[in-house]
């Protein structure tokens, strides 16, 4: 659905042109990320600022606007949707491609020299920024920070005010380990950099850091705050009136004293230990241009942050809690699709909507359920080629026997998160639908069962999901695995698995857990994705490569995958095993809880579909 975006362009460019630089007037282009001032991938209402200017709403991409285009960048998965939400004010910069420029080198050709090109220096990350700037000076053009928000001064009082809700503590039974020894691991960190303090922008790794979680951002567990670890001092910047109430004994259990301040005084604090320190200073490449430009660049170490790659690797009782989860998790889909399977055979009226609400009733009656770690993608037919489509009402479709259905969805729980993905057909899908879904499969299985040494990074793997694929000329435009956090954002880094190189992956390592989730999607027509959370666990090899040690996936994810689906002709003997084996577990694992529970509805559903091929 398009929405006019003509009357804000226009507005914006006159803001644009009456914008002071130095003693210049008048800037040539605006830059809109998609980013809050924390880099998160998500966003609260108020800070949907690339959204209000271009009417894409998909969760990555980037404006720029000149004074007579205006462009939007973003990435395969939203190829789809920018077509059908942008308008004719608008260009689709499909990023990734090798022949769309990047955003600094389209502009480096189209300004003319000396122009400036302005952005909110706290929505772009340093790593962004430097090669934008770079591209622009080699074209005699300049990167300026606009410190008041010209999208903000458009958007007016129409504006969403920022979201600030109460935060929870998150007790020890789940957490794991107490804040002090967290701050342990990351002072001998900072000590072996010769650093005085580490600044902390990311929301999870401050939820995480502190065992609080909250709820500023739908889906994700996070509040907006700043954190400031140094040798003696743990310094949050946070609107108090959000504090717990149980914050002061937090503290006791935690064994820490944690400093208080006013969220919008961290650059006032950075500026004063630049003053009064002399060694440096830790600052993730992530966080925005303003902090960073706060910190002499003699001073800074810009590195992943200890405390990201703690997150990452998950300690004994998130471990525990993760396979809990999704042993709970996968009850609740198993009696949404058997439900689900009936009401279809029975013609009765689903769609896209009611299917998803459904499923979260499955889901919000299960132990420590806190909400959904994401919006639903519900999608039947052509919908389903849309990579990251939710359902809409001018979107709705029936869920039917006729179309492929595929459902990618997640839950927060108090003692994990959970993201998974199955495709299925009511009815009977057609030959090639059947070996499109046949070969994501092999390359799941594939991906899932591989051995691999310890520290190696995702994107050395991804191949071995899509070759199946490639095999006969298919792909698909997303990555294949993301890290998940502990309740808290179900995408998390710094590692990851896909084409592009995650430049902060430190290596895959034991207790990280991540998504297995090939795809394809034939445009306008269907999508297939299979979906498993898997936990990194050590492999049995012979020979350890050279006592680097042996790595390999164990799925936790608990759900079957439609065998109707697959052309068994094209499955190794080793992949029928590791389907039948999986579905071995998944009923072991689940059907005496449905039994105990008295479901003996979606018991017989289970069993029909964990039968071995």
């Amino acid at each position: 659905m398009k929405r006019s975006t003509t009357e804000i362009l226009a507005k914006l460019r006159q803001l644009m042109l009456r914008t002071q630089v130095g003693e210049s007037s008048g800037i040539s282009a605006y830059i809109v990320p998609s980013d809050d001032a924390h880099q998160s991938e998500y966003q609260c209402q108020h800070d949907e600022r690339r959204s209000f200017v271009s009417g894409f709403d998909g969760s990555a991409g980037t404006a720029v606007i000149t004074t007579d285009n205006a462009l939007l960048w973003t990435d395969g998965r939203y190829y789809q949707q920018a077509e059908k939400q942008l308008d004719s004010n608008w260009v689709l910069m499909r990023d990734g491609l090798t022949t769309t420029p990047s955003i600094g080198a389209w502009l480096a050709k189209n300004l003319p020299k000396g122009s400036f090109v302005g952005v909110d220096p706290r929505l772009l990350s340093f790593r962004v920024w430097k090669p934008i700037e770079t591209e622009l000076i080699s074209a005699e053009c300049q990167l300026v920070p606009i410190e008041n928000n010209l999208i903000d001064e458009v958007w007016g009082q129409d504006q969403p005010p920022q979201t600030s809700n109460k935060i929870i503590t998150l007790k020890l039974e789940y957490s794991g380990v107490p804040i002090a020894k967290k701050w342990e691991v990351v002072r001998n960190q900072l000590k072996d950099k010769n650093a005085d303090a580490l600044v902390v922008s990311a929301l999870d790794e401050i939820a995480w850091f502190l065992n609080l979680r909250g709820s500023d951002i739908d889906f994700n567990p996070v509040f907006f705050s700043y954190l400031i670890v140094t040798h003696d001092g743990l310094l949050l910047f946070v609107d108090s009136g959000k504090l717990p109430t149980d914050f002061a004994q937090h503290q006791t259990e935690n064994n820490v004293q944690i400093s208080v301040l006013p969220y919008a005084s961290i650059g006032l604090e950075i500026s004063k230990i630049v003053s009064t320190k002399e060694s440096k200073i830790w600052i993730a490449p992530t966080s925005s241009y303003y902090l960073t430009a706060l910190i002499p660049k003699s001073r800074r170490i810009q590195e992943v942050t200890p405390i990201c790659v703690l997150k990452s690797i998950k300690n004994d009782v998130e471990v525990k809690g993760f396979v809990n989860s999704h042993i709970r998790d996968g009850v609740a889909l198993c009696q949404y699709f058997a439900w689900l399977e009936d009401q279809v055979k029975k013609g009765a009226e689903v769609d896209e909507i009611s299917g998803s609400d459904k499923l979260e009733s499955f889901r919000a009656s299960k132990d420590k359920y806190m909400g959904l770690s994401f919006t639903t993608i519900s999608a039947s037919g052509p919908n389903g080629s849309v990579i990251h489509y939710h359902p809409k009402e001018e979107t709705n479709r029936k869920i039917n026997d006729k179309e492929i259905y595929l459902c990618d969805s997640g839950a927060q729980y108090l003692d994990g998160t959970t993201d998974v993905t199955r495709t299925l057909h009511f009815g009977e899908p057609t030959e090639f639908q059947k070996e499109a879904y046949t070969r994501v499969l092999k390359g799941q299985l594939s991906f899932g069962a591989t051995v691999f040494p310890a520290k190696v990074k995702g994107q050395v793997l991804d191949t071995l999901a899509r070759k199946a694929l490639w095999d006969v000329g298919l792909d698909y435009g997303h990555g294949t695995g993301h890290g998940v956090g502990h309740f808290l954002n179900v995408h998390e880094g710094p590692m990851g698995v896909g084409i592009r190189l995650m430049p902060d992956d430190p290596g895959l390592q034991a207790n990280m857990f991540i998504s297995n989730e090939p795809g394809f999607y034939q445009d306008g027509e269907f999508g297939i994705r299979v979906e498993d959370i898997v936990q990194i666990v050590p492999g049995k090899v012979a020979h350890n490569f050279a006592k680097r040690g042996a790595l390999t996936f164990k799925t936790i994810t608990m759900c079957p995958k439609q065998t109707k689906m697959i052309k068994k002709e094209l499955l190794s003997d080793v992949e029928v095993k590791l389907l039948n084996d999986y579905h071995q577990d998944v009923w072991d694992t689940l059907s005496p809880i449905l039994s105990r529970e008295g479901d003996e509805f979606t018991l017989a559903w289970l069993k029909k579909e964990v039968q071995p091929i």
